[in-house]
């Protein structure tokens, strides 16, 4: 079991597997092209199956798949199948926009994904597809829901970025959403990974404002934690018709019992999403380290994990990776 030196167990890992993405958000570097890792900097399937088998071997038990946005990448499907025969990954997830859900989302059950999340910024159609600069974006991206929710994804979640002054004013559209449709809506505080670093507190729509603006429309009751290292505050209607999480890094951090750490496309091992040290396996992996070798490298990484990340401190230090080169 890999502990970090605050005594915090380390069993999640996250995979960014693309910086691509085929939407091109106003807020996002991935909208232009010329920001793109070169291919030959991207790891490649086997070598995240590597890394991969190494880490179950150290105690990591769940895997998300992310990116930019995962299902571009050709050969994804095979990929996730591979990575859920490793023995010891218990639970394979799935980060998406949606967009390609609707053709993938079988395949992706029989690959052994069990839980799909899938990005929204915007309930209304216009908006959506204007953020986004794709017509008909919102459209597919509910198609893809749909189609997870059939393919008998349990729990299909919607991650919402709450921006005051962007769309604070969708925030029961989306509670509407969780009660009609068979899934969990996920509000999200917005966090300083942004592409122009204008984050400001001031725009931070809190976990508190979150709920006093659905449970006088819509009453709520929390639902106890499975894990301690569960991020969500979870929220069931009272009225039985399904359930919210709140994410509030920001208001509310859970640095304390944190249990992940990150892989990147171009092969980088981040200990936190805010971290501004990093450390490289692609090159050890390309130069012929020996699998004791990179597990060395995993095991400093994580006894040098970060306390927790700092965004409410006066020294607060933004990192350069905007969250579509660390993977969401």
């Amino acid at each position: 079991m890999l502990k970090d030196s605050y005594g915090r167990s380390i069993h999640d890992l996250r995979i960014s597997v693309t910086d691509r993405c085929n939407f091109r958000c106003v807020y996002c570097k991935s909208a232009d092209p010329k920001n793109y890792f070169p291919h030959r900097d991207l790891l490649n399937w086997d070598e995240f199956l590597r890394v991969a088998r190494i880490m179950a071997g150290l105690g990591i038990r769940k895997v998300r798949v992310t990116g930019g946005e995962p299902l571009l990448r050709s050969g994804i499907i095979d990929f996730l199948s591979e990575l859920k025969r490793i023995e010891g990954i218990h639970d394979l997830a799935l980060t998406t926009n949606g967009y390609l859900l609707s053709d993938k989302a079988h395949d992706l059950a029989r690959a052994g994904v069990r839980r799909i999340n899938i990005s929204m910024d915007s309930s209304h159609p216009g908006k959506f597809a204007a953020i986004t600069r794709t017509p008909g974006s919102f459209e597919r991206v509910m198609e893809g829901v749909d189609a997870a929710i059939d393919a008998g994804f349990d729990p299909v979640k919607v991650n919402v970025v709450l921006v005051r002054g962007f769309n604070e004013d969708e925030i029961l559209g989306f509670a509407e959403l969780a009660r009609v449709r068979k899934v969990i809506v996920r509000f999200i505080e917005f966090m300083p990974l942004d592409a122009d670093h204008a984050w400001s507190r001031t725009r931070v729509v809190t976990a508190r404002e979150i709920f006093e603006a659905i449970n006088p429309v819509f009453p709520l009751e929390q639902i106890p934690r499975h894990e301690a290292s569960e991020t969500a505050l979870r929220y069931r209607f009272m009225d039985g018709k399904g359930e919210i999480g709140i994410v509030a890094p920001v208001s509310i951090p859970f640095c304390g019992q944190c249990s992940r750490i990150r892989l990147t496309a171009d092969g980088k091992l981040r200990t936190c999403l805010f971290s501004l040290a990093e450390h490289d396996l692609a090159g050890p992996l390309r130069s012929g380290a020996e699998d004791s070798e990179i597990e060395k490298l995993v095991r400093y990484a994580v006894d040098h994990k970060e306390r927790g990340h700092r965004i409410n401190e006066p020294d607060f230090i933004q990192p350069s990776r905007t969250m579509v080169y660390i993977g969401g």
